[in-house]
């Protein structure tokens, strides 16, 4: 029926989108127009007036490219914004990864340098005096992360057994100070060893958060996947291939998955 066919191209005129999901809301709205042509006909109607009357029901031509343009425009926007949101959420994740890591290199590098330092305090005399002591608690205070200083005398003790022996030993000179570390930063405080090999071993005590390291990255990239696998769900139900096969392979197989859905995809219209 050529008025069915002319009234569908006038209503989908100037609506951008994915050209098989246009084809497709087309033939779609062309299917629900014949029905309803075929209902009034077995109404008593002719076919004329059964062609009017079941445009006139399904909406004005105006008014029906605007609900259709508005349809395909709010649905490539929400699908958009979903892949961007994923995107987004991926690089943050690494990006905050990243940061994390360096922030942890960086103390771990300022750690190593201040003891160092401290070694360096010790070597100027045979034992440790109260200006020296003083020197080292500075080095400390100096630092964010170093909670506690340990000096040990290993002097009389083979290089070997310098470990087992800090364990149990007193050490020779002992300070601490409070670290920022509320319960939300998730810091463990792990002990940071350096000897000079002949009579001073010196222990720290030392804020790490790399907890948070695991959290975020793992976090991240949940978050992404569940993202990009509602935005490659969306597409594949606009091109009418969506089942559960194809969900699970984009769940577990993200960006990969959808690649094989494409070329599948591709295949399936140069045989058709």
């Amino acid at each position: 029926m050529k008025q069915i066919e002319a009234y569908v191209e006038d209503v989908y005129q100037g609506v951008g989108g994915n050209r098989k999901e246009i084809d497709d809301s087309k033939a779609e709205m062309k299917s629900h127009l014949l029905e309803a042509v075929h209902e009034l006909k077995s109404e008593g109607k002719s076919e004329k007036e059964a062609i009017a009357l079941a445009i006139e029901r399904f909406g004005g031509e105006q008014e029906m490219r605007s609900i259709v343009s508005q349809l395909f425009r709010a649905q490539r926007i929400f699908a958009k914004w979903v892949l961007y949101l994923a995107a987004a959420v991926l690089f943050l994740s690494f990006t905050a990864f990243g940061l994390i890591s360096a922030f942890e290199n960086e103390n771990a590098s300022e750690n190593s340098e201040v003891a160092t330092a401290v070694l360096e305090v010790l070597r100027s005399q045979g034992s440790l005096t109260d200006s020296m002591k003083t020197e080292i608690a500075a080095l400390i205070d100096g630092t964010d992360q170093i909670s506690e200083v340990k000096i040990y005398d290993v002097s009389d003790v083979g290089v070997n057994s310098v470990f087992g022996y800090v364990e149990n030993a007193t050490p020779e000179y002992r300070y601490t100070k409070p670290v920022w570390s509320p319960d939300w930063l998730l810091a463990n405080f792990y002990p940071y060893g350096n000897g000079d090999g002949n009579q001073w071993y010196v222990e720290m005590e030392t804020r790490l958060i790399g907890s948070w390291m695991g959290i975020i990255l793992f976090s991240g990239i949940a978050v992404y996947a569940t993202l990009f696998t509602i935005w490659a769900t969306i597409n594949a139900y606009h091109h009418k291939r969506l089942n559960i096969v194809w969900i699970l392979v984009f769940a577990f197989f993200n960006i990969v998955g959808y690649l094989v859905y494409m070329i599948m995809g591709k295949r399936k219209v140069a045989l058709n």
